[in-house]
């Protein structure tokens, strides 16, 4: 049994991930800026990733750090990379793997091609967020190699409008997007925590991104 300390553990992605894991008989520190309806299994904590005496109040005894948290800037004007160094400093105090719930956007749409966020038809609504996720991936790159870390990209559609349904069955890549003979890149959320969960029980990315579709 693994403890994991799961930051938005209330959204789509950690609250699937915080399931499974529960599902699997870890135990689950849930942390948000507003706690309730977490599992009762689940020791609920307030506060937030960008507090550093928090964090490292809130990780001790962690085997891994799940941050999946929004990447858009937050009401105090913080982005997610702005709480690295603080999450890179906990990850090294507790000996725990520090993970994170990330972008499709940063991932190549073909072998040494160009990435996602960079090609012509991508949204302009999408950029700042989608940008943030990937700053946070190059940062993780440049960590001294003291701080284990991994770093899941879901396909392009993923979220609650296409939560679909659980089956088990799934494709892992690497840094280039998964699609299917239709050409749709996709992935349930239930699948996704399958595959984050996985990783956690069988490491097999070691500082590394990987990503995950049908």
């Amino acid at each position: 049994m693994s403890k994991l300390v799961v930051f938005g553990a209330t959204g789509y992605a950690g609250g699937r991930i915080t399931d499974e894991a529960l599902r699997r008989g870890h135990a689950v520190v849930g942390v948000a800026r507003k706690a309730e309806g977490l599992p009762a299994e689940v020791e609920a904590r307030t506060g937030s990733m960008h507090d550093a005496g928090f964090v490292a109040d809130v990780t001790k005894g962690a085997d891994v750090i799940v941050i999946a948290t929004p990447g858009r800037v937050n009401d105090e004007g913080q982005k997610l990379l702005d709480a690295l160094p603080t999450l890179a400093d906990a990850a090294r105090a507790a000996g725990a793997r520090l993970s994170f719930v990330g972008g499709a956007a940063s991932l190549l749409v073909a072998e040494g091609g160009p990435r996602l966020l960079d090609t012509p038809d991508f949204p302009d609504a999408y950029k700042p967020e989608a940008s943030s996720h990937a700053e946070v991936l190059a940062a993780l790159r440049e960590l001294p190699g003291d701080v284990e870390w991994f770093y899941v990209s879901p396909a392009a559609e993923f979220g609650a409008w296409n939560a679909g349904e659980r089956t088990g069955s799934f494709r892992v890549g690497g840094d280039v997007l998964l699609s299917d003979e239709e050409g749709r890149s996709q992935i349930g959320g239930d699948d996704f925590a399958i595959a984050f969960v996985d990783e956690i029980d069988e490491p097999r990315h070691s500082r590394a991104r990987f990503t995950v579709a049908y």
